[in-house]
């Protein structure tokens, strides 16, 4: 116990003694006024620097000249802010003591910026394209400093140092004229050219280490290919910050998605590039090579793109941007857009076989209700056209039409604008013949207001026509059909065959309506009602007959509004002897 007290003793005492003598022999050699040691950075000569600006703080970095240097050059590149940076030559009256110098630890820029002396600014630049100075050396010039700020955000810059008269080579070389021409415009693409770098024109044939570099984009200039690059991965860390927010709200993830996720979360590393092409690799230039024109191919219609050229120099990893342009694409050529009147029948015919055939047409229902109906029916047996209604640009409905009678009910909208088109997917072509004209689909159209009404009218639950062979003459028949809960009008019509086959298989034809029929085919036209599905049964009796003859009977459903349905034709013989 003794000891361990003692050697605390000795240790408590020995720092005293220590505590004391310092801080006099530590003011002896710095002073009160003393400037906090700061970070010196050297500026190397013939070695590019990346530096990284902190927002709203001054990154210095110090150079000197070799004492036969006539001239050199510093060019600073932005990456994808605006900074601001100065160059000024700093000269001293008298060199800082050695023995100050060694005392205080300080580095050689830091005594020289504290010396006694006159500083002189050479240049300033500020904003984000890439500037350089070119200028003779200060022969009375103690040391070189250059001053680079950011304003707005924490970012990036690269400074070269060069010694000497002419161009450094590090970075390639721009034209006189840096504008990226627009040579052609279409619907689905842009044709560009500029003038030749020099850094690629110089070169043999043999030598490949220049390349351009084409890039688009829908939202802006980039000034450089690191500005580029970072608004790449900005737009990645977007989309994983969203992946990660659908993660955090499912609580209780599947099994195999949470497996999933944990090797998502932990990628692969990723091995550092050997050039400068595989760097930006993620940036997928469209044109890439040294050809000095180029076609940007795949875009959409109507929509505005920037369009950005560098020369990448892959030995140095470094690149230049030529002034970009941007282009807007050609619109898509306006098909010519037919006007329907209210509850006009319109036959839609396509003469072509492609299955790009199409047509467009526009209807404007009546009333402040804004609703209307749309009915369809394809007359060609196998055939299907598809309609797609749309308003302002926005998709309301599309389906496939066929031999069943289609409602599309039309709400909301002062306009539409319905789009018919061929089915590519149909492959029978059997109903070719029967339709008149070669034509190879036909639709069957009517629009009307319906402001009365508050949805698609109802169908009959089964478009059938019975006869009743107990019922069966020799000079009448009786035919049953089913109707629908609505006070509708049907109007039926005959037809005696004889010998005619050919006639009949014509009047099988689902398109056929009361307005192809002649007046003297209609037999008789009744109204029926009935509030009861169920129980929707009407029935007529037929007369006016010959002995032993097979007609044809066709029941039409008569609408104020829509298409005339048909019922399926119906045929009967009447009895030869009663």
């Amino acid at each position: 116990m003794a000891p361990t007290s003692l050697s605390w003793c000795l240790g408590a005492a020995l720092a005293l003694f220590c505590g004391s003598s310092w801080p006099q022999a530590h003011s002896a050699l710095a002073p009160e006024n003393e400037v906090p040691l700061r970070p010196t950075t050297w500026l190397p000569e013939g070695k590019i620097t990346s530096i990284t600006l902190p927002k709203g703080r001054t990154r210095r970095l110090y150079f000197t000249l070799k004492k036969k240097a006539p001239a050199m050059s510093v060019t600073v590149s932005p990456c994808d802010l605006p900074i601001e940076w100065s160059l000024a030559a700093r000269t001293l009256k008298d060199k800082p003591l050695k023995s100050l110098q060694w005392s205080t630890k300080k580095s050689t820029p830091e005594m020289w910026w504290r010396g006694p002396g006159t500083e002189e600014k050479m240049h300033s630049f500020t904003g984000n394209a890439v500037d350089t100075y070119r200028g003779p050396s200060y022969p009375h010039a103690s040391i070189y400093i250059l001053r680079l700020r950011s304003k707005q955000q924490n970012t990036r810059a690269t400074v070269y140092l060069h010694e000497g008269l002419g161009p450094s080579g590090a970075f390639p070389l721009l034209p006189a004229d840096p504008r990226v021409h627009t040579l052609g415009v279409g619907m689905t693409s842009v044709t560009l050219s500029w003038a030749p770098s020099a850094s690629i024109t110089s070169l043999p044939h043999t030598q490949k280490s220049y390349d351009y570099c084409v890039l688009v984009n829908s939202q802006q200039n980039y000034p450089s290919l690191c500005a580029a690059r970072e608004s790449v991965r900005k737009e990645k860390d977007q989309r994983q910050e969203k992946k990660e927010r659908r993660r955090r709200v499912t609580v209780w993830p599947i099994l195999k998605e949470w497996w999933w996720q944990q090797w998502d979360s932990y990628p692969e590393p990723q091995t550092p590039s050997s050039s400068l092409v595989n760097e930006y690799s993620d940036l997928q230039c469209v044109c890439q090579g040294t050809e000095n024109v180029c076609t940007v191919s795949e875009l959409l219609p109507d929509t505005q793109y920037y369009f950005d050229v560098f020369v990448i120099d892959r030995l140095n990893r470094t690149s230049t941007a030529y002034k970009g342009t941007l282009a807007r694409t050609h619109e898509e050529a306006r098909p010519a857009i037919t006007t329907l009147r209210e509850g006009e029948l319109r036959w839609v015919t396509f003469r072509d076989r492609g299955s790009n055939s199409e047509q467009f047409f526009s209807f404007r229902p009546r009333g402040l209700q804004q609703s209307g109906l749309l009915t369809l029916q394809s007359c060609g047996a196998g055939e299907k056209v598809k309609v797609t209604v749309s308003s302002k640009g926005q998709v309301l409905t599309s389906q496939a039409v066929g031999g069943d009678l289609a409602h599309i009910w039309l709400q909301g909208s002062p306009s539409y604008l319905i789009h018919l088109e061929r089915d590519g997917a149909t492959t029978d072509h059997s109903s070719d013949a029967a339709l008149p004209g070669g034509l190879t689909a036909s639709v069957k159209m009517q629009t009307s207001s319906a402001y009365h009404r508050r949805g698609v009218p109802s169908l009959p639950s089964t478009l059938q026509i019975k006869s009743f062979n107990r019922l069966r003459g020799c000079n009448s028949v009786t035919l049953a059909w089913m109707g629908t809960e609505e006070r509708s009008l049907y109007c039926v019509y005959r037809r005696k065959l004889g010998n005619r086959e050919a006639e009949a298989s014509a009047l099988t034809a689902p398109c056929l309506g009361p307005e192809s029929r002649s007046d003297t085919e209609r037999v008789l036209c009744k109204y029926f009602q009935e509030l009861n599905p169920r129980r929707a049964v009407t029935t007529a009796v037929i007369g006016g007959l010959e002995p032993g003859m097979a007609y044809v009977f066709d029941v039409y459903l008569m609408r104020r509004w829509g298409i005339p349905i048909k019922y399926a034709s119906k045929m009967v013989k009447t009895r030869k002897e009663c």
